[in-house]
């Protein structure tokens, strides 16, 4: 981790961020997810935010980030979630057949702050590995 500085501050932020694909659906497929870090990798350009690990479990998304604190999260969340959006449904025409109302992500996300003195690699190492892992299925007894 190291200290970054704007003109007129000096920080060291980062932000553990989940959130769900609208209605829950599986479509974070690994096309569609090498395809929302190519276009995270563009809004960290654009807009100063610094990606450390992304990682899609089939129905939503855990991001790990960095930012200037002139954005506030939910000013992130907004950017990312309007540009990929946009960006998916131009690339990939059968995800707006999956979804009605034009929304790929749900409203609502999850955040946290990681500290510098937390087990930092345990949250990178925990956000890579999201759908790589076998799901364990409960089984019916019915």
């Amino acid at each position: 981790m190291v200290l970054k500085k704007g003109y007129h501050c000096a920080y060291e932020t980062h932000y553990h961020i989940v959130f769900p694909v609208k209605y829950r659906k599986v479509l974070l497929r690994k096309e569609v997810e090498v395809e929302v870090k190519q276009i995270a990798e563009q809004i960290g350009e654009r807009y100063e935010v610094e990606f450390e690990q992304i990682g899609c479990d089939e129905d939503h998304i855990h991001i790990l980030c960095s930012f200037h604190p002139k954005y506030s999260i939910g000013e992130v969340v907004r950017i990312f979630k309007s540009i990929t959006a946009r960006e998916l449904f131009k690339k990939f025409p059968w995800i707006r057949k999956e979804l009605w109302g034009g929304e790929f992500w749900s409203d609502g996300y999850y955040v946290a702050t990681v500290g510098e003195r937390g087990n930092w690699e345990a949250v990178e190492k925990y956000i890579r590995r999201q759908g790589k892992e076998p799901k364990i299925v409960q089984l019916r007894l019915f």
